[in-house]
């Protein structure tokens, strides 16, 4: 009743012990039929299974040949038929049970692989209803999809995805047709068009923006360039009515001199004229668009104005009043009657019209203000009010037709200067939204400054052509400008800085080279340390940063002087250090290998060239050259002495037949090996292999690469069996972690709801690590509270902690050699120097230059733990990091 004790657990259930004394081998003739029938009736019942899973399950739970079950094993592949299988042959049939674990994990795999991919879908149907979709998300979207492997959501998928790239092609073009209208828009302000082609392109703009206002894709307009449009169309339609108001003013003023033109002189009366001229409407400020833009090609106003001139000066002039005759003076003498005369015609003299300098700078201020050039108009008009001036002074006037020609064109230029102001600021306006945009397009930081400068040279050039600009419009650019520049400030600061540093350190090597001078001088020459110093500053100074060009000039003289002289007795030493190690090997070359001492003799001359070596290194190559030739001389003798020594030889051999039988050992072991059996396989190895004397020395390379890459084969099958288990633990804390972190975005949205069965969901993964697994269910549980009761506070939490994550993110991704992307590289950085820095301080104290983390599967446990909000780029780093460090083992 207690045979089950002695059951061995390779023997079958129909084997039957065999009988005592004689009457065994009776009994064991017959076995073998015995056997050989049952194996027979077992194989023809295999193969009436052909492809019935519960057949072949049914089988194998019966069968007694190992062989037959792994055949009928090939026929299972449901879950429940595989765990069952599994089940019962896992501890009877190694083969089987692997085979069925095999599809289990690949079913679980497929499984997880088709959830991720669900969720992929889900997301991107979710993107395609989303009133505001962007490119990042659907970028997103696709690396997520990029990791799956799911054939049968693969249709599903890419029809969702067409959508959503029809989407943004549909956003593009909005968007690129909005600049469109936005430039055709500004070509309008700048051309010169009759009113009603301006009025039938402005109408189709307006139908233009309304109907992409009215589009599916208006949510991916540009807020600022809808509003810029709105701006530019109210100015361009202002102008227009400036423009239909200068219009109907030129018609009345030209209808007003047509008709005064066809009167009879006699009828016409000049002062009548101009009070009738001057009461017809005014050419509106705004009206320069129709007239100054034509002011080259003749000017509609400017010539109305000289008709109206010539009509006036056409007609006849009223004689001037005569004035009132003085009463008759008393006679004169005949000398006061010539003095008298000679004042009169001094008077008459002085009551003359300006010169003809006047009335020549009156005709080129005309000219100018016809071409549009108003600074030398300026110029001009002010040089004519000093001539009035001095002909105010010296009593001479204007004819009535000068002053009003004079009258005309100031007025002529006080609107066109009014008109080049308006048009300075609208083109000031442009260029502060130029300069504000500029920190949006991440530009290099001498373009930055080089487009920053060009901007204030043209902010300069608008003042000398349209006049100053207003103190709140200089205030704005000056304060875009130097929220511009600020970035390249900072960093063309930031590399003077390292240029002034890296000079310092130069002057450091410097004065550190004369340093060691002085010590050499002064005969407290170490001559291994004055080798290690020249190295090290040679070393130093070529790793030496950006210096500027006269202070690199300046110091790379410095440097080279004293290191020439630091070197010099350095060279000489040197020189009597290779003729000692030259009489060494002198020395070496005449041991008789016969000799009973030779051994000690080699070994006291190995021991004193290291104890040279060590005293002075000497340059790398004369040290290898010399060290190979002595290698050579000691090989030499030792290779003499072993000729007469046969005994030894054979016993070398033996140990090399011992050691090669180690090898095939490990050789034949390694395809089996498990994580149990490797470290005693190993121990033991290396145990026998130690206690085995040496080998010939012509096969000692030869045995000693098969025993490592016997050793590396068992360790390889030992890694990869725990790579293989690594991958799958990081696989079951990835998706942990994915849903610990959608809890956390679930507690974080304000509108999300409670009521999803988050514990089912947790329960449905399998469980990862025992410590990872407490860590991630101690993070869910706090996450799942917060969910239904205090979700504020757990959310702040959530989002103070996403910098501390992304800092200690970096740190882990550091110590385990992950890149971790460009934008990180310059935090990274700095990390990396605050982490060489802690090193190097813990290695002092005898802490073995270990961090403050205990290791990384500490820190991967301090950041599973850690509740805070991640993105999808910090999501895809941290599955990385785990699968990273899963495969290192660690």
């Amino acid at each position: 009743m207690f045979e089950f004790l002695f059951k061995r657990p390779g023997d079958k259930p129909g084997d039957k012990p065999a009988a005592d004394g004689a009457g065994a081998g009776a009994q064991a003739e017959p076995a073998a039929p015995a056997s050989a029938s049952q194996r027979a009736l077992q194989a023809e019942r295999l193969s009436q299974v052909q492809g019935d899973e519960s057949a072949a399950v049914e089988f194998i739970l019966q069968c007694e040949f190992s062989e037959l079950r792994l055949t009928a094993a090939e026929f299972v592949h449901s879950p429940e038929q595989l765990e069952r299988v599994h089940t019962a042959m896992r501890n009877t049939d190694r083969r089987v049970a692997k085979l069925m674990q095999s599809r289990l994990d690949a079913h679980r795999h497929r499984e997880a692989e088709l959830r991720r991919a669900q969720a992929a879908v889900e997301q991107a149907q979710a993107l395609l209803q989303d009133a505001l979709l962007t490119p990042n998300q659907v970028a997103d979207l696709d690396r997520r999809w990029s990791v799956i492997s799911a054939p049968e959501l693969d249709e599903s998928f890419r029809t969702t995805r067409a959508a959503l790239a029809q989407r943004l092609e549909a956003q593009v073009s909005l968007q690129r047709a909005m600049i469109d209208r936005l430039a055709t828009l500004r070509r309008l302000a700048l051309e010169a068009l009759p009113a009603a082609e301006l009025a039938a392109r402005l109408e189709v703009l307006a139908q233009e923006q309304a109907e992409a206002l009215r589009a599916p894709e208006h949510a991916s307009l540009p807020k600022g360039l809808v509003a810029e449009f709105g701006v530019e169309h109210q100015k361009l339609l202002a102008s227009l009515h400036a423009i239909e108001a200068g219009q109907a003013a030129l018609a009345a003023r030209e209808a007003f001199l047509a008709e005064q033109q066809g009167k009879p002189v006699t009828e016409l009366q000049p002062d009548a004229l101009r009070k009738e001229w001057n009461r017809l409407p005014a050419l509106p400020a705004g009206s320069t668009a129709a007239t100054a833009a034509g002011a080259a090609s003749g000017d509609p106003a400017g010539a109305l104005q000289r008709r109206f001139d010539e009509l006036l000066a056409s007609l006849p002039q009223p004689e001037s009043r005569k004035p009132k005759e003085p009463r008759e003076p008393r006679p004169a003498r005949p000398a006061q009657e010539g003095s008298r005369r000679e004042g009169a015609r001094q008077d008459g003299g002085r009551q003359r019209g300006p010169d003809q300098q006047f009335i020549d700078n009156m005709d080129a201020m005309e000219a100018a203000l016809q071409q549009g050039s108003l600074g030398t108009a300026a110029e001009l008009d002010k040089a004519l009010k000093d001539a009035r001036e001095k002909d105010h002074q010296r009593g001479m006037r204007l004819t009535t037709q000068q002053a009003d020609r004079l009258t005309h064109l100031r007025a002529e230029f006080k609107r066109l200067s009014d008109w080049a102001r308006w048009g300075g600021n609208v083109s000031r306006e442009e260029l502060i939204k130029n300069v504000e945009g500029l920190p949006t397009q991440n530009l290099a930081m001498s373009e930055l400054a080089k487009k920053v400068g060009s901007m204030r040279d043209r902010w300069k050039a608008l003042d000398s052509l349209s006049g100053a600009a207003p103190k709140s419009l200089w205030e704005r650019f000056d304060a875009a400008c130097s929220a511009a520049y600020a970035p390249a400030a900072a960093h063309f600061k930031h590399l003077a800085d390292e240029r002034h540093g890296n000079a310092a350190r130069g002057e450091k090597l410097v004065e550190e080279a004369r340093n060691e001078i002085a010590r050499l001088q002064s005969g407290e020459a170490d001559w291994k340390h004055v080798a290690g110093t020249v190295q090290r500053l040679r070393l130093a100074w070529s790793h030496l940063g950006a210096i500027d060009r006269k202070e690199k000039k300046r110091l790379d003289g410095l440097f080279t002087d004293a290191l020439n002289v630091l070197q010099a007795p350095l060279e000489e030493q040197r020189k009597s250090e290779m003729r000692k190690r030259e009489e060494i090997i002198e020395q070496a070359a005449a041991i008789d290998p016969h000799d009973r001492h030779a051994i000690d003799t080699m070994r006291a001359l190995q021991q004193r060239w290291q104890e040279q070596a060590r005293a002075l290194p000497l340059e790398r190559k004369a040290e290898q050259a010399l060290w190979q030739r002595f290698r050579a001389v000691c090989d030499e003798v030792f290779q003499r002495r072993k000729e007469t020594m046969h005994e030894a030889d054979i016993e070398r051999r033996a140990h090399e037949a011992a050691k090669e039988a180690i090898s095939a050992r490990l050789e034949a072991a390694a395809p089996e090996v498990t994580a149990a059996t490797a470290g005693k396989l190993l121990r033991d190895a290396a145990a026998e292999w130690q206690a085995i004397g040496p080998v010939p020395r012509a096969h000692e390379a030869r045995v000693e690469k098969r025993y490592h890459a016997a050793v590396a084969l068992v360790q390889q099958q030992l890694d990869q069996a725990r790579r293989a288990a690594g991958v799958a633990q990081a696989g079951l804390v990835r998706d942990k972690l994915r849903l610990v972190q959608e809890l956390e975005q679930a507690v974080a949205a304000p509108g999300s709801s409670a009521d999803a069965d988050w514990d089912a969901r947790w329960r449905a993964l399998p469980a990862p690590d025992a410590e990872l697994e407490r860590v991630l269910r101690d993070r869910f549980d706090a996450a799942l509270g917060a969910l239904h009761e205090g979700r504020e506070v757990y959310a702040q939490l959530l989002e103070r902690n996403r910098a501390t994550l992304l800092h200690d993110l970096l740190r882990v991704e550091i110590g385990a050699g992950i890149d971790s992307g460009p934008e990180f590289a310059r935090e990274r950085l700095k990390l990396q120097v605050e982490v060489l820095q802690s090193s190097l301080k813990s290695g002092q104290k005898g802490s073995g230059g270990k961090g403050e983390g205990g290791g990384s599967s500490a820190q991967l446990r301090a950041l599973c733990a850690m509740p805070a909000l991640v993105d999808a780029r910090t999501a895809t780093r941290i599955d990385q990091l785990v699968l990273r460090l899963a495969r290192e083992g660690k």
